[in-house]
């Protein structure tokens, strides 16, 4: 399949993570998870520099077991991969039940603080807002940013509101002007050129597990750049919901292939408590 290779290491650990370790208090082998990036096609020396970075992050904590290393979760991996759960499998990617809120976010910052602004516009990207004007930036539903703006130092710089559009407003013109469409549309529909033959295909035993890390990893990438526009606001033939039709039913055909393979090739330990 063209375009994985550009997934990095962290985000398949991440997806590898949420899948066989969240929520069932267990650490997993070293040797186990170098095999399975070893069937993903990520050498040994790259997998064992990604655990250690994501521990130095404090994403993942070390357990010793005999000669063995175990890796487990933290506090802070736990409360990403729990975002991430939710943003695949109860936000989804087509917003049909939005109520006509936006969350506007207006800011001045001094001319000179340029990485402040650069930052603040990185972190508004991702967090699902489009800029309506320079200093004022738009995002639909009611979207919580006080943690994001403290963080970056700038709550005194920031001013955040609630609004309706006027009647007359084209919203749907407004949502052109104001975000990548035609980008996004056409991340979703990549993803349906490389995902869909897997819904009649089954790969070879040992790859099912590998196969469905990657369709997650690639759908949460997806899904995380999109700002869950309101639907009835995008084009009538907008592919998110293709999109996601096609992940869940590859999801459903990939899982029992996933589930034997992840009994085979993996040695999990319950995780101790943390001194």
């Amino acid at each position: 399949m063209t375009g994985e290779e550009s997934l990095r290491p962290q985000s398949l650990m991440l997806t590898f993570l949420g899948d066989q370790v969240l929520g069932r208090d267990v650490c997993v082998y070293s040797g186990s998870v170098i095999d399975v990036f070893a069937r993903a096609g990520i050498g040994e020396q790259a997998t064992r520099s990604t655990l250690t970075r994501m521990v130095g992050r404090d994403l993942l904590r070390r357990q010793r077991e005999g000669r063995r290393m175990y890796f487990g979760l933290t506090e802070r991996s736990e409360a990403v991969l729990r975002d991430g759960k939710r943003r695949i499998w109860q936000t989804g990617a087509v917003n049909r039940h939005w109520d006509g809120t936006w969350t506007l976010l207006g800011f001045s910052l001094p001319e000179s603080w340029q990485r402040q602004r650069h930052d603040l516009r990185s972190q508004l990207t991702w967090s699902g807002f489009g800029p309506l004007f320079n200093g004022l930036w738009i995002a639909p539903g009611e979207v919580d940013v006080s943690a994001l703006v403290a963080e970056l130092g700038l709550s005194a710089h920031v001013k955040v509101f609630r609004a309706h559009a006027d009647a007359g407003m084209d919203i749907g013109q407004m949502i052109e002007e104001t975000w990548e469409l035609s980008d996004l549309a056409g991340r979703y529909e990549a993803f349906v050129r490389r995902w869909q033959p897997w819904e009649e295909e089954l790969p070879h035993p040992d790859d099912g597990l590998v196969l469905r890390l990657r369709l997650q990893t690639e759908w949460l990438r997806i899904v995380r750049r999109d700002p869950r526009l309101p639907v009835k606001h995008l084009p009538d033939d907008w592919p998110a919901e293709q999109a996601e039709k096609t992940f869940r039913a590859v999801h459903d055909r990939l899982s029992p292939l996933a589930r034997d393979a992840s009994e085979r090739l993996l040695d999990l330990v319950p995780a101790r408590p943390q001194a």
